[in-house]
């Protein structure tokens, strides 16, 4: 038996990202596609983004449950370091900072153009 290797566990991390956040992916065969992120998976470190990485399901049909068979179209999972943050008020990529604010609590704010990320 071969002795287990000493692995670096990575805390899960969202990078900052949250859903509702628009994104743009950066690489894979949807590079250059925007959209909202539909879910975040901080333990796998992954998200879903709507209208990119689409992926087909062959689904049984299900009366009990209304559901329709045949093969659907939906969003897959891609790796949260595939995508950038677009900033609302520059409409660009960009990094995340964060902001202490006096009050003690912590708002996202744009590297780029310093305005808040917050809705």
């Amino acid at each position: 038996m071969r002795p287990m290797r000493n692995r670096v566990e990575q805390s899960p991390s969202s990078a900052g990202i949250k859903k509702g956040d628009q994104v743009r992916v950066m690489t894979g065969r949807d590079r250059g596609k925007t959209g909202r992120v539909l879910a975040v998976n901080p333990a796998k470190r992954t998200v879903m983004v709507e209208h990119a990485n689409m992926i087909k399901r062959h689904t049984r049909a299900n009366p009990s449950k209304n559901v329709k068979g045949g093969v659907l179209e939906k969003e897959g999972s891609m790796s949260i370091s595939n995508i950038l943050l677009l900033c609302p008020a520059c409409n660009k990529g960009t990094r995340l900072g964060h902001k202490v604010l006096p009050d003690g609590t912590k708002e996202r704010i744009c590297r780029r153009c310093g305005n808040t990320l917050e809705k």
